[in-house]
């Protein structure tokens, strides 16, 4: 009978993480995903707290990216750790048949437990973070330079939670110009690990950057840790900075129209600084916000899949 009682009790317990993982996981996506919500928060303390009922909950097809480990000794850079894996989370989000977990929802969890969620991932640590984040693949990173002022390095690996395998790694070279092009190499590695065959649709929209920027992108980058902090104010200036160099950098718009809608910035103040900056910078246009790449305007293969959601596209 105590045994019976303790088996529903789990059944119980795990149930209401499940329901509250997807309850988080919907809000976070409606407001943009880039915010650390209380509810995000309060997702994270349940997740330690169930830590064993998550167990039997991880995703099939549930993959985690892990921030990068800035190793250049360059703190310039910092900001790329968030942005790289930022980038790859967007890229592998609109894959059929990946679910991919909320950059914010990985930041919450971090802010919770002071667990490392960056570098190169191994199989002693694995265990625990694919547990906590529901994922089975985890992949994770570093940030390298072999010699002062030189072309920058970018590893990565992608381990198989379940199976304790490291699947295998990733790499990519270049300048901070090419970091668009150097997240695109891990990408389509990443993909070629998971044995995911893509269409020639797909795999074109995957192809277009976030941007050819990397002012925008660090500006950006920038925003995204500055909102982490909580510095709302500063995140906004960033991300219109980033707009101002480059109105077409995917995910910036969304982010700073997400700070307005949960009221975190002044929105009217906001709308009309962009929109001075933007006068100042190009020519005005009928378009004052930029459209993130994934969600382009043509048929089914350009259609963006909502992070944490397997949505199977049709053939083309």
């Amino acid at each position: 009978m105590l045994h019976v009682l303790e088996m529903k009790k789990y059944c119980l317990s795990s149930l209401f993480v499940f329901v509250f993982l997807l309850s988080v996981s919907f809000s976070a996506r409606a407001s943009g995903g880039q915010v650390i919500t209380k509810e995000l928060r309060q997702w994270a303390r349940e997740a330690v707290k169930e830590e064993k009922a998550l167990q039997a909950l991880q995703g099939r097809n549930t993959a985690a990216v892990l921030y990068f480990t800035n190793k250049t000794g360059r703190p310039e850079l910092d900001p790329v750790q968030k942005g790289m894996a930022l980038m790859l989370i967007t890229d592998l989000s609109t894959i059929e048949g990946i679910q991919v977990v909320e950059r914010a929802r990985i930041q919450a969890l971090a802010d919770e437990t002071g667990l490392a969620v960056s570098g190169l991932v191994d199989l002693e640590t694995a265990p625990r973070v694919g547990r906590l984040l529901g994922a089975r693949w985890l992949v994770g990173g570093d940030i390298l330079e072999k010699e002062k002022g030189g072309p920058l390095g970018i590893e990565s690996n992608l381990i198989d939670v379940p199976a304790a395998e490291m699947l295998g790694g990733a790499a990519a070279g270049g300048s901070l110009d090419e970091l668009f092009r150097m997240e695109k190499d891990i990408l389509f590695r990443i993909v070629e690990l998971l044995k995911i065959e893509l269409t020639p649709g797909r795999r074109a929209a995957l192809k277009k950057p976030c941007s050819t920027s990397s002012t925008a992108l660090l500006a950006f980058f920038r925003g995204i840790d500055a909102s982490d902090r909580g510095d709302y104010e500063e995140a906004a200036r960033l991300y219109e900075n980033a707009l101002k160099d480059d109105l077409d950098i995917c995910m910036a718009g969304d982010a700073l129209r997400e700070l307005k809608t949960l009221g975190l910035v002044a929105a009217a103040k906001r709308s009309s600084r962009l929109l001075q900056s933007l006068r100042d910078s190009t020519s005005l246009t009928d378009r004052l916000t930029p459209e993130s790449p994934v969600k382009g305007a043509g048929g089914p293969e350009d259609t963006p899949v909502p992070v944490g959601i397997d949505i199977t596209f049709p053939e083309q």
